[in-house]
Formats: C-alpha cells, sequence, structure tokens
C-alpha cells in the first residue's frame, strides 16, 4: 500500500503518529519558509505543512509542485495550535509535518478548478469528466448514489427478495419508446434489442416461482432527450407473487422512508404516503405527478362560470369543457407585461389565452380585471369565496378542453411556485397517484393505447367494461410522485391468457403479430401463473431528487449529454468497413 491511513481518517488522538498519505494537492500555499498543502483523497482532505528549516530537500521538491499533482507525503501527525482549528474539515483538529514526499504523477493545469465550487460550462464538464468527477460536489454525489443503492439492496435482501439478472440483449418489441437495435453476427438479418426495461422477464421470474424478485437494471431508450431522461439510465425493477396492489405501496413506502432518514439530509413532509386517484390529481394540481410541497390547488369553477355573461367561459360550458381557476398569493400587483408573460406559458401549453383577476378587496368584492364587467356583484364575491381568496391575491382563469386546461395551469402553478420560492428544496414531499384509466383513445389511429402498458391488469371489477365500454376501465396501476417527478411507477399483471388476448385486440394489436413478439407470454401464462405485480423506480431521478440536483446528469458518472452524445470518448462513432460487413450491414446515405 502507498498509505497508513487516508485523507478523511486522522483525528486529534493520531496526534504523535508517523503516516503516509496518497492522493492529489487539492490546494497550495507557498508562505515563504512554510509551504502549506491540502491533500485529497476520495475520503477528505487533510493539511500538511513543509518547513524549509527542518527538510530542506523536501521544501525545494515541494516548491516545484502545483495544484492536482498526484503525491505521496510521510510525516508527524500533530494537533493545530488553539483557534487555527478548521471545523469544515472532519480533520480540521490535526496537520502532518512532511518528512518525506513523492511525486507520484505531475498534472496539466486543468480546463476548470477542481478546488472550486463555481459554475462551469456543461459542455466542458462533460468533455473533461474524469477531472469533473474529482470536484468535491460530484464526488458527494455519486457516494450518495453508492449509498442509496446499498441500502436498497439491503432493505429487500432483508425482506426476501432474490437479487437475479436479467438478459441484456433480448428481443425487439416496438412499442412505446424506440429500441436500441443491436445486429447479430451469426444470424443474418436479425437484431437484438437492448431492454427498455426487464417488464416480461420480470413476470416470467414469477412463472418461475421465486415470488419475490428485484434488481438494479440498465435500460435504454432511443427517445428524445431533456433534463430528467438519458438514453441509458439505472431502475429498481421487483416483482412479487400472491400480492395486492395495497402490499406493494406499503413496501415501497416502507422503502422510500427508510432510504430518505437513512442516507440523506432531507426533510420528508408528507407520511404517511397521500394517496390520490388520477382523476384529483388531475383536477386540483393538472398533473398526474404533482409537487405538494405547496398548496396553491386548482379550483374548478365551470358551474359558476357558465352563469356569467362572459363568452368565452359559457360557450366552454355549454361544449362541456371545465373552467379552472388558479389562486396565486400576493400577485394582485402583477405588471401588465408580467401578466403578459403567464398568458404566454399558458399558450405554449396550449391554451388560446388566459384571463385573470386582481383580488383589491375580498370582502367587499372589489376586483382589477378587463372581465370583470362580465359577472354580477355577487358572482364575484361568490368566486373569490370559492376560491378562497385573499385581498391581494391573483386569480388565474383558463377554459378549454379538459387537457388544455391541466396542462396550461400545470405549467403556471409550476411557474409561480419557482418565482415565489414556495418549494423548500430541502423538502421531498411524496404522494401515490392511484386509479388511471386503464386505456387513452388514439383519435388518428382510431383505437385504444394503454395508459401504462399492455400487461396491466384491469381492475378486477372493471373487467366487463372491456367488451362494452373500454373508456371506463381503470388500470391497477400506481405512480409515486416526489416534489413534482415520477420517481416509480407500476402495477397488478395481467396473469390470465385471454384477457391478455383481449387487451392486444383492443389495442389493434393482430393476433398473430401478437403471438409473433409476445408469443412466449401468452404460453407462460398457461403453464399455472400466479397473480402478481411489481413496480419500477428510476434511481437516476430520484438520487437527483436526494442530492438536490436540477438535472440527472449530476448523479450519473458518465452521462450522456442532451443529444445523447459521450463528448469524452467521442461517441457514437462510426465503425470500421469491416465490421459492417460482418454484421451484414450496408450504410444507405
Amino acid at each position: 500500500m502507498l498509505k497508513t491511513h487516508n485523507c478523511g481518517e486522522l483525528r486529534a488522538e493520531h496526534a504523535g503518529q508517523q503516516v503516509t498519505l496518497a492522493g492529489w494537492v487539492h490546494r497550495w500555499r507557498d508562505q515563504g519558509g512554510l509551504i502549506f498543502w491540502d491533500v485529497r483523497d476520495r475520503w477528505g482532505i487533510t493539511q500538511i505543512t513543509i518547513n524549509q528549516e527542518t527538510t530542506p530537500d523536501v521544501h525545494a521538491k515541494a516548491k516545484e509542485v502545483r495544484s492536482e499533482w498526484v503525491v505521496q507525503i510521510t510525516g508527524n501527525v500533530i494537533r493545530r495550535p488553539d483557534g487555527m482549528n478548521n471545523p469544515d474539515l472532519a480533520t480540521g483538529d490535526i496537520e502532518i509535518e512532511v518528512t518525506g514526499l513523492e511525486v507520484l504523477n505531475p498534472a496539466k493545469t486543468p480546463p476548470f478548478y477542481i478546488n472550486k465550487d463555481e459554475n462551469v460550462e456543461e459542455q466542458l464538464r462533460m468533455r473533461y469528466r474524469y477531472l469533473d468527477l474529482r470536484r468535491p460536489k460530484m464526488k458527494s454525489n455519486i457516494v450518495l448514489r453508492h449509498e442509496a443503492i446499498r441500502f436498497i439492496r439491503n432493505y429487500l435482501g432483508d425482506r426476501g427478495f432474490v437479487e437475479i439478472e436479467t438478459p441484456i440483449l433480448f428481443k425487439t418489441t416496438p412499442e412505446g419508446a424506440r429500441d436500441y437495435l443491436v445486429p447479430s453476427r451469426v444470424h443474418p438479418g436479425k437484431f437484438y434489442a437492448l431492454p427498455q426495461s426487464p417488464q416480461q422477464l420480470k413476470q416470467l421470474l414469477m412463472v418461475a416461482g421465486y415470488e419475490r424478485y428485484f434488481q438494479v437494471a440498465r435500460c435504454f431508450r432511443d427517445e428524445d432527450q431533456r433534463g430528467d431522461r438519458q438514453p441509458e439510465f439505472t431502475q429498481l425493477d421487483l416483482e412479487m407473487s400472491f400480492i395486492t396492489r395495497e402490499d406493494i405501496l406499503d413496501l415501497i413506502e416502507g422503502l422510500m422512508t427508510s432510504l430518505v432518514e437513512e442516507v440523506s439530509d432531507m426533510e420528508l413532509i408528507t407520511k404517511p404516503f397521500p394517496r390520490l386517484s388520477h382523476d384529483d390529481a388531475m383536477a386540483r394540481y393538472g398533473t398526474d405527478k404533482p409537487d405538494l410541497r405547496y398548496g396553491m390547488e386548482i379550483v374548478d369553477i365551470s358551474q359558476l362560470a357558465g352563469q356569467t355573461e362572459f363568452r368565452v367561459f359559457t360557450s366552454n360550458v355549454e361544449a362541456g369543457n371545465p373552467v379552472r381557476a388558479l389562486c396565486v398569493p400576493g400577485c394582485g400587483s402583477y405588471s401588465r407585461k408580467q401578466i403578459g408573460e403567464l398568458e404566454d406559458i399558458a399558450k405554449e401549453h396550449g391554451a388560446k389565452g388566459l384571463a385573470t383577476m386582481a383580488v383589491e378587496n375580498a370582502e367587499t368584492g372589489e376586483v382589477r380585471s378587463s372581465i370583470a364587467k362580465f359577472f354580477t356583484e355577487d358572482q364575484i364575491k361568490a368566486l373569490i369565496a370559492q376560491i378562497e381568496a385573499q385581498t391581494g391575491d391573483l386569480l388565474l382563469f383558463v377554459s378549454d378542453t379538459v387537457g388544455v386546461v391541466c396542462s396550461a395551469l400545470d405549467a403556471l402553478r409550476r411557474e409561480m411556485a419557482r418565482r415565489l420560492e414556495l418549494a423548500d428544496p430541502n423538502q421531498l414531499a411524496f404522494c401515490w397517484v392511484l386509479d388511471f384509466p386503464l386505456f387513452e383513445w388514439n383519435e388518428d389511429e382510431t383505437r385504444w393505447d394503454p395508459s401504462h402498458h399492455l400487461f396491466t391488469a384491469p381492475m378486477w371489477e372493471d373487467v366487463a367494461y372491456l367488451d362494452t365500454d373500454p373508456g371506463k376501465a381503470r388500470g391497477q396501476q400506481y405512480d409515486l410522485s416526489c416534489n413534482g417527478n415520477e420517481v416509480a411507477g407500476g402495477s397488478i399483471r395481467i396473469h390470465n391468457r385471454a384477457i391478455q388476448e383481449k387487451i392486444f385486440g383492443l389495442i389493434g394489436l393482430d393476433i398473430d403479430v401478437a403471438k409473433e413478439r409476445f408469443g412466449h407470454m401468452l404460453e407462460a401464462f398457461e403453464f399455472g401463473t400466479p397473480p402478481h405485480g411489481g413496480i419500477a423506480s428510476g434511481l437516476d431521478r430520484l438520487i437527483m431528487l436526494l442530492a438536490k440536483e436540477p438535472n440527472i446528469r449530476e448523479v450519473i458518472a458518465f452521462p450522456k449529454t442532451q443529444n445523447a452524445a459521450d463528448l469524452m470518448a467521442g461517441a457514437p462513432s462510426e465503425a470500421e468497413d469491416k465490421q459492417l460487413e460482418e454484421l451484414h450491414i450496408r450504410l444507405v446515405e
């Protein structure tokens, strides 16, 4: 070993010991006869001193060293003088008086500071990711990721789960997102697919009788990138047999609660986790992944608005569309320019416009608004009472189809929470969203699409709707939301071949095509498949929240950019002609 101790473990009780440390020079200060270094490794930082009087040869060598050089030092642990302690360092009560120095490797000047927490252009960070990962914040994020995954493994292992790896090379089943295809050299013209999830395989493990399975699974989806998306990502994947929805909700709620309390410093403010129906979540928050760290709920005023003389409202109500409002506290003084900014947000999300009212006196019903003339005095008072608005509040109204109203008011709610700093970054607010519709109508294809995936079971009491009115059928789906992000989703699965084939028919999948793509699943359902269900949690997104980071790239060691490129290695890259020939591939310009 090149070191006797790491740079984070020495304390006052080690005073008097001779030690050897190795690491990177984090900071250095040359004060003439004395040189001070902070030496860093994975575990922490230790201050060392090099004295010209006592070790002139070492001092001369040290004058050549700069930040990020890799060094090995030998010296004696001494206590720092009173008043010179550094409370920001775990090793802040001691320092090392150096007696020996070995330069293990010099370093070029890095393209950005490692020892300062400053903003660095992301493209540069991705190009030199191995240097970016040296920075204390990134190290903290990666270690947090390790601790979280280790905790999850232990938690599930203690509860009878078996960790089983499933194949990375599997069969392409073009549903949902695009597959990443891998050409087969030994089967010309055929392709494997990288798994979008281990969904089929974990259900087959339930057929195999393992009953409690989990995996920290790598998954791949060829889709457009966003801050919370990557072409390859990691999810906690689990499946259980002989259970109900309640069993899975209880397991995951216990896991998430314990995880937050054990490995993070975040405050969990929803305990137990609230449970919202899908319809309730959409009505109150405009989204099925609501942020519950603040209130500001959406209010449906359709009944009242339909009685006014404002034609935009009344015509929509007559057409069966809603009128909904958002009360923004203390923003009644917003300028015309600021209102225009909010209207632009509403229009970006499909709304044709945005109506507003500034409440100048909640008791008397005095408001400032271009649409106030279409309301009677009693209607305005009733409106204020229904919305529970206060003097000085700003009311925002959107009326359109349900989808547009939800999208626009969700965006406005999030924007106003950001402007008013209503969401505490140190808090986590989980909630369950349940009772999703099993299908969504695809107008372009004139067929039903599964709202979750093909294998989600209907609520058993809704099975009859599959023959009479599929739009009324609810799925046994459950999503876990946290701070406006979906962090987990799952369902009770279909375990009956007849029901599974009926679902294939409803979504327009020809039975012969279904058998070609999923014949192995259908056949397995005939060999004693137990009732089962499961859930998957996006670990990158979950750890992003625990680390208080804005996107998942900050908690992944080697992520891709938003256009799915690896700037460090230069991937994707061209293949050699010989490689393409072996794979029976010809490029078409």
